[in-house]
């Protein structure tokens, strides 16, 4: 019983209470906004510049805080090659679902559900959740990090993008314009060129070199502030989120996503002799609900963007009940 306070305290209350002020903000926004209080954009705009911003500077910033104190020893380099894992098998059991709803489904409907079971939300919700998490904390920060720089950012913009493509080009058949994917050099650089990647070898640089107090207060306390601005952001896009239309075919996404891939990659890892801290780490990252990420391929290409808004509100609200259930299958043995 005490654990499970513990984790309450330390996990749920920021968690759902910065994801709450974020709903709160967006829903104050779009109200003063009717009485003409506050431009009529400035819901959609809020997002866009908080987006850009952590992306570009405060993330980054956490990461050479978290990266100067985290834990680099062990198996780390296990992290990308389990996110790819994770990809992989997230591609696999989507294509067999898809199979034997092929008759039923459209297209665009097969892949979206495919590109949602594909990659999660690894940066502003799996990276809180390794930082709060009693079990885990800063001190496994680095697994978390590779898991989304070096596996998630590709599966999305990388694969993710390849299987959009596809489609599009069966929509070139009927008259829609073709799309061109990006050449695998142009994802090469996006992945280079990203500020995560760029922060985390800075924090390594940084490592041997002691900070003076006072600036290990102000990095630690901005590092802690864009977390809960990083889950203030998914309770705007959340409350934002239009369509609950495809229900029955998202809990098909979030069983895969959420359930089925997660389990066999702990079973994977403690087969290979993988335990503790490091498997709960992994494992999480396997588990984040659909990557918002999804939304813009959705709404690039063309696919069922109906599908993809539903699948990402209800893998967000599943995930409050699916860490208890990760935390006591992979963290207590």
């Amino acid at each position: 019983m005490a654990a499970y306070l513990l984790l309450a305290r330390q996990l749920y209350l920021p968690l759902l209470s910065a994801v709450l002020a974020g709903a709160g903000i967006s829903l104050a926004l779009k109200t003063f906004s009717r009485f003409g209080w506050f431009p009529t954009d400035w819901s959609l705009r809020l997002p866009r510049w908080l987006g850009k911003f952590l992306y570009l500077i405060g993330v980054p910033i956490s990461v050479v805080n978290f990266i100067r104190k985290a834990d680099l020893s062990g198996d780390i380099w296990l992290a990308p090659i389990t996110a790819w894992t994770a990809i992989v098998l997230g591609l696999l059991f989507a294509n067999l679902w898809t199979q034997i709803h092929r008759d039923q489904w459209a297209i665009a409907t097969q892949s979206s559900f495919t590109e949602l079971c594909l990659v999660g939300n690894t940066s502003f919700l799996g990276f809180p959740v390794a930082l709060l998490l009693p079990q885990l904390g800063p001190h496994y920060f680095a697994w978390a990090l590779l898991y989304d720089v070096l596996g998630t950012f590709f599966g999305a913009y990388g694969l993710g993008v390849i299987i959009a493509a596809r489609f599009r080009f069966h929509q070139t058949q009927v008259g829609k314009p073709a799309i061109r994917p990006p050449f695998l050099g142009q994802i090469a650089r996006e992945v280079i060129a990203n500020p995560c990647l760029i922060a985390f070898f800075i924090g390594l640089a940084l490592r041997p070199l002691p900070f003076p107090v006072w600036l290990t207060n102000v990095l630690n306390f901005f590092a802690w502030s864009v977390i809960m601005m990083a889950l203030a952001l998914i309770g705007i896009r959340l409350q934002q989120l239009d369509s609950w239309s495809n229900i029955h075919t998202a809990i098909g996404v979030v069983a895969i996503k959420m359930l089925l891939v997660p389990m066999v990659i702990g079973m994977g890892l403690t087969t290979i002799g993988v335990y503790g801290p490091a498997r709960l780490a992994l494992v999480l990252q396997a588990s984040m609900p659909c990557a918002f990420a999804t939304l813009v391929i959705a709404e690039a290409y063309d696919l069922d963007r109906s599908l993809v808004v539903t699948a990402l509100g209800l893998s967000s609200l599943a995930l409050i009940f699916m860490i208890p259930f990760w935390i006591w299958g992979f963290a207590t043995w």
